[in-house]
């Protein structure tokens, strides 16, 4: 009775696991079969003209990565420090569970407030405009909880006769963190800045307020101050606002590449630095 029961469990298992893979797989194929005919060079390496009535994403593409650039830049360091602090420093119990508390209730806030009140501070408040320069600090606000959360419980995961060991042979606290603890916690650091970059890329609703819908071709310090469109809010005007729904889907192609790209070459630096 009880292997019947086992055997039973193991196929439910297995069933709902393949029905999810060829959900994924049937989204990922119609999106593949409705994008793909779109995309051609002149589509990826040139800006939209109404006077030629031609589309080209590039100004979005580079937005894009303005974004992350940004992002990463200050949102990694933040969140690493702020769990090494949390699992290695803190000795007070009401700050550590206040900083958690915090934490998660950020976790669980609708990405369409983080765009209000981005724009209500940095861009009325602040007196910033609208452009990648907002946009991003909201989005570090956004992905702050994500590179804490994983890195404290990649930190708590790491062994406490590793920390022992190394102060037992006349290591100083810094230098145990910075050469033992972070170096076998990297697989959890690597893993917040994935989800970070993939909820940078994905993220729409909150830069519709602060970035901005501009489809121009701009360089990093212009696009710093002006209404810059990303990936996703391109795909929005161009669905919802122009329908245009060939150019959406060739759109949500190049999403679905420049996420996998991000991802395999964080994989591959955090391969690096485990290796080193």
């Amino acid at each position: 009775m009880r292997k019947a029961r086992d055997l039973s469990l193991k196929f439910c298992m297995k069933l709902c696991a393949g029905i999810t893979c060829l959900i994924l797989l049937g989204i990922i194929g119609y999106l593949l079969y409705r994008g793909i005919p779109g995309i051609s060079g002149e589509f990826l390496t040139a800006q939209t003209s109404y006077i030629k009535d031609t589309v080209g994403i590039l100004p979005n593409i580079l937005n894009t990565l303005y974004l992350i650039l940004l992002v990463m830049l200050i949102a990694v360091p933040l969140g690493v420090g702020a769990a090494v602090y949390l699992t290695e420093y803190a000795s007070d119990r009401r700050i550590t569970n206040a900083v958690s508390f915090a934490v998660e209730t950020l976790t669980g806030i609708p990405s369409i407030i983080f765009g209000l009140v981005g724009m209500l501070f940095f861009t009325q408040i602040l007196g910033l405009r609208q452009g990648i320069l907002a946009g991003a600090l909201t989005l570090i606000i956004m992905v702050l909880p994500t590179v804490i959360s994983n890195t404290g419980e990649s930190l708590l995961a790491v062994p406490q006769s590793y920390r022992e060991g190394a102060l037992a042979l006349g290591s100083g606290k810094w230098h145990m963190v910075r050469t033992v603890v972070l170096p076998n916690a990297v697989d959890g650091i690597v893993t917040g800045c994935i989800l970070a970059v993939g909820r940078v890329v994905g993220e729409s609703a909150a830069l519709l307020f602060t970035a901005g819908f501009g489809l121009r071709l701009l360089g990093f310090a212009d696009a710093l101050q002006s209404s810059a469109a990303s990936l996703s809010v391109a795909l929005y005007i161009y669905a919802n606002e122009e329908g245009k729904f060939d150019v959406a889907f060739s759109i949500a192609v190049i999403l679905i590449a420049v996420t996998l790209i991000i991802n395999l070459a964080a994989a591959f630096v955090g391969k690096k630095v485990r290796k080193d």
